[in-house]
């Protein structure tokens, strides 16, 4: 498996930033080719020692990286890559990795 983590840093309002990651990110999200698992954080982000910079964390779940790449060469992933530019100006990370079991 592999996985795509999306990390979102704390928009300067978040209230706006939530209905648009609620009503347009998240379904053009949901219809990315190869897609196996969608989950995003609930509630605040802390680390360790307390609140931390960032707002939203996304992890897209996929076979491998292969699959992640050849996703967002698709029409649907290139729409959810371009629609980061809509919400996302606090700025955004994404990191790509395999997995393994522990």
């Amino acid at each position: 498996m592999a996985q795509l983590m999306v990390i979102y840093s704390t928009p300067a309002d978040a209230a706006a930033f939530d209905k648009h990651y609620a009503d347009v990110h998240t379904p053009l999200a949901k219809k990315i080719p190869g897609l196996r698992r969608f989950e995003t954080s609930a509630g605040a982000i802390g680390t360790p020692s307390g609140p931390s910079a960032y707002h939203l964390i996304a992890i897209l779940h996929f076979d491998d990286v292969a699959a992640i790449q050849a996703a967002f060469a698709t029409p649907e992933g290139q729409a959810a890559a371009g629609d980061l530019r809509n919400f996302a100006s606090a700025g955004v990370e994404l990191l790509i990795f395999e997995t393994k079991p522990a």
